[in-house]
């Protein structure tokens, strides 16, 4: 069998290490971009729904966001309607940065499909949330106490 996790496993690391170490100047550190993304498309996000996407545990959704926030990336408000729940949203600062995170993301977009057609495109992607939604349906089942069974 092809060691396919293996390559995904080695890209998401090197595409992860170049955002690291360009992102630095930014005053962004480790993967922090990740969730100024998630924030900044999706304002009001909460924190549970940033963690479920970017396919993280709460604590280590909930470092990350305190970072930004004490580096003035993201503001924390309270729900209207619920007062234990806090909504996440960009500040200023946070804005300023998404469109040089979101440049990056579109410029590694572009290197990484070099040389592949339209098709072979649509293809790769298709088949990648194919892939994704596999596992998705392992990481829910342990990440709710239960263990595989392999």
């Amino acid at each position: 069998m092809r060691e396919i996790l293996r390559e995904i496993g080695m890209i998401a690391r090197a595409l992860d290490s170049i955002s690291n170490i360009e992102f630095k100047e930014l005053e962004l550190t480790k993967g922090q971009y990740l969730y100024l993304v998630r924030i900044c498309e999706n304002p009001g996000i909460i924190q549970e729904k940033a963690a479920e996407i970017i396919k993280v545990d709460r604590t280590t959704a909930a470092r990350a966001i305190q970072k930004l926030e004490m580096n003035g990336f993201i503001e924390k408000k309270d729900d209207q309607h619920n007062k234990k729940i806090k909504k996440l949203f960009p500040t200023e600062k946070g804005k300023t940065v998404y469109p040089i995170i979101k440049r990056e993301h579109d410029y590694s977009n572009s290197v990484a499909l070099e040389g592949f057609s339209d098709n072979e495109v649509e293809t790769i992607f298709d088949l990648l949330q194919r892939v994704r939604k596999n596992v998705e349906k392992d990481w829910e089942f342990v990440k709710k106490g239960n263990k595989r069974n392999y």
